[in-house]
């Protein structure tokens, strides 16, 4: 068992990844596919140093040590740290004892209780997205899920003809900010200090959202103060209600900030995965009619899938694992205040801890043939023999993502409610390639042909 003490004389240095350069280390070869170089540490070492300019950073590719470093490290460091211009202090970005209070109330927002609520607007804007395409129609699918992710939690956060107002005007701002985010988390800070016109662009939207939040917040507060009991049923109302073990509420600013977290978290990731599983299902012709034949069964007349019928889902439900497990984020990140031994290898205090989820999730060593797409890896009794650590698109732990199931409910339900309706084909000599947008890994152009069924 490892512990945050000092390093015992069984352990050891790691070893340090070749190919670094003078001077830029090993930042040229993280490029634009960071994880394929990730992805080539495990034969290095479990524990593998890599060079990057203004950061002591190791590498963990061993699923039990994975498992160990999400538990034991809580904290992210500065990196994450970059993000506060736009996240604020949500709970993505919080460390310590403030990450663990403010977790702690948000978590009635996600309750199997809402959950089972937000599911009807997920059902709904899923069959709204089906209705609205016509046989034979070209697609390009990762901008189609792209924008029926984001229409769906922020139809989770705001009900209403003023909620439906804000999740309108936020539509419009999330995409340009999160591109000029993801830009600004990668370079050095003190550009972000200069008069540019992409900061000043920046600076706006942020502004734009602070005030668009600002007026539905003011508005719940004002409808709760003369009706306590009052319940919208979206999750600004459980953000609004929630109290600490003092009984403090959430400021506005704090309010503010975790819808922020939750739209982001909730647009650019299930996104991404509702994109990826349509381009599975095309490549892979025997899991598709698997996944057909569940939902004919199940959904009768090719009604749309509700929160009742996701354990009828069981294969769809395999498919959104296997998804997950190939195109999940390519980094998440840990702060080692002190020296600490992890495994038998030595990790100096002040260290940034890298888990690359998708190098860990491609490893042909923990996932047999990991490039073919297999949804019967996630049967019961495939899953008894894997690892903990294997399998981490949420990640683990106390910074284990706390809208898991909030995407995993809606992943399931639109990919059931579009598939009972279409088939969507790969369109003819287009390669899809894979790109890192912020800490994912999105297909780059997705575009494909609508059929109906």
């Amino acid at each position: 068992m490892t512990s945050m003490a000092t390093v015992t004389t069984a352990s050891r240095p790691a070893p340090t990844a070749p190919g670094a350069l003078p001077l830029l280390g090993h930042w040229l070869r993280f490029g634009r596919r960071p994880y394929r170089f990730m992805s080539t540490l495990p034969a290095v070492g479990p524990v593998v140093r890599v060079k990057i300019p203004g950061y002591d950073t190791y590498v963990v590719t061993d699923p039990e040590l994975v498992r160990e470093a999400f538990v034991a490290l809580s904290d992210q460091g500065h990196m994450i740290e970059r993000g506060e211009a736009l996240l604020g202090e949500g709970v993505t970005v919080l460390q310590g004892q403030r990450h663990k209070r403010e977790r702690r109330m948000i978590a009635p927002a996600f309750a199997k209780s809402r959950i089972a609520r937000y599911a009807t607007v997920m059902t709904r804007l899923g069959a709204e997205r089906a209705a609205a395409w016509h046989d034979g129609e070209a697609l390009a699918v990762n901008e189609e899920m792209h924008d029926l992710a984001l229409r769906t939690v922020a139809g989770s956060l705001f009900t209403g003809e003023l909620g439906s107002e804000t999740a309108e005007h936020i539509h419009r701002l999330l995409p340009p900010v999160m591109t000029l985010l993801s830009r600004r988390v990668t370079r050095p800070a003190w550009i972000d200090r200069l008069p540019l016109p992409g900061n000043r662009r920046f600076d706006r939207l942020v502004l734009d959202m602070k005030a668009a939040t600002g007026t539905i917040i003011g508005a719940y507060r004002a409808e709760l103060a003369a009706d306590p009991d009052l319940d919208h049923g979206d999750l600004l109302d459980t953000l609004l209600k929630a109290r600490d073990e003092n009984g403090t509420a959430l400021t506005d600013s704090q309010v503010h900030d975790e819808l922020i977290n939750f739209l982001v978290g909730g647009t650019e990731a299930i996104g991404a995965t509702l994109a990826w599983v349509f381009h599975e299902l095309g490549q892979n012709p025997d899991v598709e009619a698997a996944l057909h034949a569940e939902v004919d069964a199940l959904l009768t007349d090719a009604r749309p899938a509700e929160f009742g019928d996701l354990t009828g889902l069981e294969v769809t439900k395999r498919i959104v694992l296997e998804t997950l497990r190939k195109y999940s984020p390519w980094l998440t990140v840990r702060h080692v205040p002190t020296d600490y031994t992890l495994g038998d290898t030595e990790i100096p205090g002040g260290s940034m801890l890298f888990v690359c989820p998708v190098a860990v999730h491609r490893d042909p060593a923990i996932h047999p043939d990991p490039e073919r797409f297999d949804p019967d890896r996630w049967l019961p009794e495939r899953m008894a023999t894997m690892s903990k650590g294997a399998h981490i698109p949420f990640g683990m732990g106390t910074r284990q993502c706390p809208g898991n199931v909030f995407a995993l409910t809606e992943i399931a339900l639109q990919v059931a409610t579009i598939s009972a309706r279409w088939r969507l084909r790969p369109a003819p000599g287009v390669l899809v390639r894979e790109t890192v947008i912020g800490a994912l890994v999105h297909p780059e152009r997705l575009p494909m042909i609508v059929e109906a069924r």
